[in-house]
């Protein structure tokens, strides 16, 4: 091949090169910018929310008289990191038969999830929950050392004591009772009438219960419930029978009330939990508790009468009906960190409450509120939506205290519509969390973020920030 050929060829094959590593690059410029988050986005036109379901499931409730009226720490607050309880070597009764070592690992999630400067601020989300689930585990760790699924109230006392000097050892709250709304009498059966073993399992289709409840699909059961379903059963099954000459009478009670029924789900959690190993079954029990908290909005409203006076009748944004909703959200923002299933619901509630007012047109659209705008905020402007599912108070020596915070992209509020103002659940084909906006920018931390889902954390010291 003569010179003047081989010229030509190297100079085609560096041609082609050249165009190969641009069109790559503006293929990777592309790509770039389809996976980084847009700064804002509409909350999707065909999300519909539909019926909840049925049950005796409700919410936990958190009495407000434990919510701190002045947050401000006693000491400064080091830039990193927070001041916490220091443990020690809790004081026990010495009266409750058991061996707290067999649950320490529950036992120090649960100080962890409650912990003193966090426990009112998460009390709903993560510590009531994890509080409810120690207890029921306790009890089933109990019950695989006797023939009781159930504590006479003497021994509960001295238990529930230790249980809570345990707890405050290791940095809980001291408020936990108050906060959760529990006490003692939880571990006793209170009025259920079938609190041993034998009679239980003589009554109760055990294999359904044991079946339904030891893996737990958490989207599944939270929309068709499987697992409460079981449990509420076996409550009415043995809430029906006297303890008393079981075998030959076992005649049903004409009418049970409902106070029954839930003091013998208790009995029923305990059975489960002795069946299960206590991480599985603190895990099933959180699982169901997500179900429970992620139904309705646990935020205080107070009247928004300033709101409905300056955003009566309005078709473009009006700067003094947005000042007037923001400086409302504002007080929201103080009270508690919320999931983002929690966020949908308290939006269209407030949303609900402006329309009855008179406030007919969408000032969420109009004002750019978000999701994340009704949930403790930090970073200035960020708000930190909890996910969905059960979540843990984290700390380790690099990040401090942090939450692992989802959605925390910029969503559009939801604003009512008459359809959705009383069905509020995720239960449709629909029942997914709105679609996260196409991103349109770039940037190296939102492709990463955007990568991982949208993941963040938010530090405890940021909280205080705010709360001073």
């Amino acid at each position: 091949m003569d010179m003047e050929h081989l010229s030509f060829i190297q100079c085609y094959l560096f041609i082609s090169f050249m165009i190969s590593v641009i069109g790559f690059c503006g293929f990777q410029e592309a790509t770039a910018q389809k996976t980084t988050v847009q700064a804002k986005s509409h909350f999707p036109d065909k999300f519909v929310l539909s019926d909840p379901p049925v049950g005796l499931f409700g919410p936990f409730e958190i009495s407000p008289s434990v919510f701190p009226r002045n947050p401000h720490p006693v000491e400064p607050l080091s830039p990193m990191y927070p001041s916490f309880p220091s443990t020690y070597k809790p004081v026990l009764t010495g009266k409750c038969p058991f061996n707290f070592s067999s649950i320490s690992n529950i036992m120090e999630k649960t100080a962890s999830d409650c912990s003193a400067p966090l426990a009112a601020l998460v009390g709903n989300v993560i510590c009531c929950p994890q509080v409810h689930s120690l207890l029921h585990v306790f009890q089933g760790a109990y019950a695989r050392h006797s023939d009781a699924l159930a504590m006479h109230q003497t021994v509960a006392n001295d238990c529930f004591s230790d249980i809570l000097s345990i707890l405050a050892s290791r940095g809980a709250n001291s408020s936990v009772p108050e906060l959760c709304l529990v006490k003692s009498s939880n571990l006793t059966g209170g009025s259920c009438p079938i609190k041993d073993i034998k009679s239980f399992q003589r009554i109760v289709n055990t294999s359904k219960l044991i079946d339904e409840c030891s893996t737990i699909d958490p989207l599944k059961e939270c929309c068709r419930p499987a697992c409460q379903s079981a449990i509420m059963q076996a409550a009415f099954a043995i809430s029906q029978h006297s303890n008393n000459d079981l075998e030959s009478s076992a005649i049903p009670v004409s009418t049970t009330s409902l106070d029954v029924v839930n003091d013998c789900k208790e009995v029923v959690y305990a059975w489960i939990s002795m069946k299960l190993p206590s991480e599985a079954a603190d895990t099933s029990f959180r699982m169901l508790s997500s179900c429970k908290v992620n139904k309705v909005c646990p935020l205080n409203f107070e009247e928004p009468s300033a709101v409905i006076t300056h955003c009566r009748d309005l078709s473009s944004p009006n700067p003094t009906c947005c000042a007037s909703l923001s400086t409302y959200i504002a007080t929201l923002q103080k009270q508690m960190l919320i999931t983002n299933r929690q966020a949908i619901n308290c939006a269209t509630s407030f949303g609900s409450m402006l329309q009855k007012g008179g406030v007919m047109t969408n000032i969420y659209e109009l004002c750019d509120v978000d999701l994340k705008d009704f949930s403790l905020q930090a970073f200035g402007q960020q708000g930190c939506l909890l996910r969905s599912l059960p979540s843990d108070v984290m700390f380790d020596n690099t990040t401090g205290v942090s939450f692992t915070c989802d959605l925390s992209d910029n969503i559009a509020a939801p604003w009512p519509s008459s359809s959705s103002i009383s069905s509020l659940s995720f239960c449709a084909p629909e029942m997914s969390l709105p679609v996260l906006p196409v991103p349109q920018s770039s940037g190296t931390f939102g492709n990463f973020a955007w990568r991982l889902g949208i993941f963040s954390h938010l530090s405890l010291y940021f909280i205080y920030g705010l709360l001073l």
